[in-house]
């Protein structure tokens, strides 16, 4: 937001005064994050070898395994799987800029591992700083973020739309058939007022993944390709849906019309703190540390923990486990009035005031 400028009669008062304001104080999550906002060059080039080569050897593995079992493939997708959700949070965090220090290398390789997980870079970079700009916000819903109406605005639509928002919002639909869709399909197409670069990126992500599948025919075979990554795709893209769905959607989460919103209670309160096991924290990256990643985009994956550990205020946020996470399932609006979220079945109540 940009300071207000007041005219003043003294000529060059203004300047002055401006000069001479005392800044305002940082807040204390403020000084918290900003000890960790750094790359480390050497763990950022080890994780890139330590996510990158065991997904590679693991899908020459899965293409050998074709001659022997189908049932063999199957087998090593889901490990497969675990190192491409890796992939996208390397990706990920080249999209915030804190994976390198380098602008250049960041935007780099955010377009390697882009194509790796079938998403435009600068297109998706864009929509996900939206979302961040604008997480627990009513009022700016949209961009970056899963469907989700109140309570009111259900009961306000006709039943074919309100059948629709069921549908999507159905485990099968939103953690099977659509995350594949999405990652798959729709990305291949740009939508909506999008930027010169947003719109080149899906450009070339096309051509690149096109690459890739001619060069995969000309080698294995497409249909050796499909059978290797369809399964590989169809489980990653689940998994990144259901944790992006669980850190911003689960019991006790904060939502608030513009008005009365406020960044630092949205990523503390709005952002789950998604407590994994300790393999399945490696495979996603810490980003179960959420509510400091909403504070601090600039922190790398592998300062969150450390950042956590060392600063009482983060963890004060309740923790979310993989079996509590579960009710994340069943809350599909958000009740205004109860300031919450709630299920279908609330419905009933409302209908019977």
């Amino acid at each position: 937001m940009k300071s207000a400028i007041y005219e003043s009669p003294v000529p060059n008062l203004t300047t002055k005064l401006a000069t001479h304001r005392p800044k305002p104080s940082k807040l204390p999550w403020q000084l918290a994050v900003a000890n960790y906002q750094h790359a480390d060059l050497w763990r950022s080039v080890w994780q890139v070898v330590n996510t990158l080569v065991p997904y590679f050897v693991l899908w020459y593995l899965m293409v050998r395994s074709l001659e022997v079992s189908y049932w063999l493939t199957l087998a090593l997708s889901p490990l497969a799987a675990g190192f491409m959700v890796r992939t996208f949070v390397i990706f990920h965090d080249c999209g915030h800029g804190s994976f390198f220090n380098s602008r250049k290398a960041n935007d780099v390789l955010g377009a390697i591992t882009g194509i790796l997980t079938f998403t435009p870079y600068y297109r998706w970079r864009h929509a996900h700083a939206v979302h961040h700009a604008t997480s627990g916000d009513l009022d700016a819903r949209g961009v970056g973020d899963v469907w989700m109406l109140t309570v009111q605005e259900y009961m306000e639509l006709p039943g074919w739309r309100r059948f629709g928002y069921r549908l999507f919002r159905h485990p099968l639909v939103m953690f099977g058939v659509g995350p594949f869709f999405v990652f798959v399909v729709i990305q291949r197409f740009v939508r909506g007022a999008a930027g010169k670069r947003e719109r080149y990126s899906v450009y070339w992500t096309n051509l690149a993944l096109l690459g890739i599948l001619v060069l995969m025919g000309v080698t294995i075979g497409v249909k050796a390709f499909i059978l290797v990554q369809l399964p590989i795709m169809i489980i990653g893209a689940a998994v990144g849906v259901w944790l992006f769905y669980v850190q911003h959607q689960f019991e006790g989460v904060y939502w608030e019309r513009h008005n009365n919103w406020d960044y630092a209670t949205a990523a503390l309160k709005g952002s789950s703190f998604y407590k994994l096991p300790r393999v399945l924290q490696w495979f996603t990256g810490n980003i179960g540390f959420h509510h400091i990643h909403h504070l601090g985009p600039r922190i790398p994956n592998y300062h969150l923990e450390r950042c956590y550990r060392e600063n009482s205020i983060f963890q004060e946020v309740k923790a979310i486990t993989l079996a509590s996470s579960l009710k994340s399932l069943t809350l599909r609006l958000w009740d205004e009035e109860g300031n919450k979220l709630v299920g279908f079945g609330y419905l009933k109540t409302v209908s019977a005031k």
